[in-house]
């Protein structure tokens, strides 16, 4: 038996993080989840924050885990993107970590495009306009802290902030910092332009490192806390998406495939081996973001599964597992448009907001918890499908394959719902893809395998499933 180095992967989303430890035996990976948390923004006055803290703790918690099995040679974070943190001179924080679900840039594109075009920005960035995006985020900071950036020294995307905790080394990734609408996807490099025109200092902003870089040994002190002293930082694809599409069991040489990372949120697209940005693309609101490799994550962002997580806490929590049995017995109902802002809100109401839209649009009110799931599957197969063809649109290209990945991978009523929706073949699986991503990354960066075979080793290691169009 082959054994190779042992990793651990630290992976944060947005309603829930793991610490995994893993590695690769006879070419295959394995891995075992030690350590589950939840993770939910925290509403304080009219603000909505993340409990950075809390998660600080509960990833150590889970290092201590690992370190019981024996020797670890690295340590890997990804998280979601768009959310940051700044740093005094001092290196320590200034105020909390807001999340994107904070309703502070409601009305900033007023002010944003006061100042630069959208379509000036988007040939700068390449992103789509979402209000979720770091550039209202700071934008709305500095309007409502005028004197922000004077005490600011440094920005940090959330897993560099993690990573600078663990090994005191502060440095930016590209796949993170290519989801702010701060990033030039062409140079790959802060758009420094942009920031000038914003008025936000480029001083702040860390160097940018590939994803697979070895960053550097713990500090002392965290090795001793955690008992994982010999192990070192690898600056993995951060960006949950990123890794995700990094573990995508694809064929090699085939070309015609799309993906569907399925979580919090649904990105949509396929993978370029290089940024389009082109009016057509502006007008589809296509999005640009950085990949492992040099690749581009062509992509829409389209709400996901936390319409269904938050009605699913409405009802009292009821097993998921007997919600989605019971949907597959109802009609698919009617439509919902899964991106209006009405529906990006935190907070158990979210039936009541989904019968109130059906009542204010003139449809059916569905009539159970196991229609209400129906439907919202639907319709998110739906918003997948038209991202997909505004994606193939851009990219002169056709679908033919579809990869789901992510949480929403093991819901086969939701992966038949996007073949039909699409008229093409999906493939679900991996599940855990972001974790299988970050430790293939962190792999091939000790040398453990060879650089981009990440995905020979993910078609030997996971059971995949297919869904084909009902004719």
């Amino acid at each position: 038996m082959s054994v190779s180095l042992r990793h651990i992967a630290i992976d944060l989303g947005a309603s829930g993080g793991r610490v995994a430890l893993g590695g690769i035996t006879d070419g295959v990976l394995n891995f075992d989840i030690l350590h589950r948390f939840p993770n939910r923004a925290v509403p304080i006055g009219r603000h909505l924050y993340w409990n950075i803290l809390e998660l600080w703790r509960e990833i150590r918690v889970g290092l201590r885990l690992a370190a019981q099995n024996g020797p670890v040679a690295s340590i890997g974070v990804t998280t979601w993107g768009v959310d940051y943190a700044l740093l005094d001179q001092d290196r320590l924080p200034i105020g909390m970590v807001h999340s994107y679900r904070d309703g502070r840039t409601g009305g900033v594109f007023d002010v944003i495009e006061a100042i630069m075009p959208r379509a000036e920005i988007y040939r700068a960035t390449g992103i789509q306009f979402l209000p979720i995006n770091t550039l209202p985020q700071l934008v709305a900071a500095r309007r409502d802290s005028p004197h922000l950036f004077e005490r600011a020294a440094h920005f940090m995307m959330l897993p560099d902030l993690l990573n600078f905790w663990l090994c005191g080394i502060i440095a930016g990734e590209h796949t993170n910092a290519s989801t702010t609408q701060l990033y030039d996807p062409v140079r790959r490099a802060w758009a420094d332009g942009l920031l000038g025109a914003f008025e936000i200092p480029r001083t702040m902003f860390p160097n940018l490192v590939e994803p697979g870089t070895i960053l550097g040994p713990l500090l002392p002190e965290i090795a001793r806390d955690t008992g994982l002293a010999g192990a070192v930082v690898v600056a993995s694809a951060t960006h949950d998406t990123a890794s995700a599409i990094a573990a995508i069991p694809a064929e090699d040489g085939v070309a015609d495939w799309a993906y569907v990372s399925s979580g919090t949120w649904c990105l949509a697209g396929v993978e370029s081996p290089c940024p389009i940005i082109t009016d057509a693309g502006r007008a589809a609101n296509v999005t640009n973001e950085q990949g492992v490799a040099g690749t581009t994550r062509l992509l829409k962002n389209t709400s996901g599964l936390f319409i269904l997580q938050e009605c699913l806490r409405g009802w009292g929590d009821p097993p998921i597992e007997r919600v989605l049995a019971a949907a597959a017995d109802v009609p698919p109902g009617p439509i919902i448009d899964v991106a209006d802002p009405v529906f990006a809100r935190q907070g158990p109401d979210m039936p009541s907001r989904i019968a109130a839209w059906c009542r204010d649009h003139g449809l059916a009110l569905p009539g159970s918890e196991a229609a209400i799931t129906r439907m919202i599957l639907q319709s998110l197969a739906r918003a997948i499908a038209q991202s997909l063809a505004d994606v193939d649109r851009v990219a002169s290209r056709r679908t033919q394959r579809v990869h789901i990945v992510g949480g929403g991978s093991r819901i086969a009523l939701f992966n038949q719902a996007i073949s039909n929706e699409t008229g093409a073949e999906v493939v679900a699986g991996p599940i855990e893809a972001t974790t299988s991503g970050n430790l293939l990354l962190q792999a091939e960066a000790l040398g453990a395998i060879p650089r981009g075979t990440g995905r020979v080793v993910m078609r030997r290691s996971v059971s995949l499933t297919v869904a084909s169009p009902d004719r």
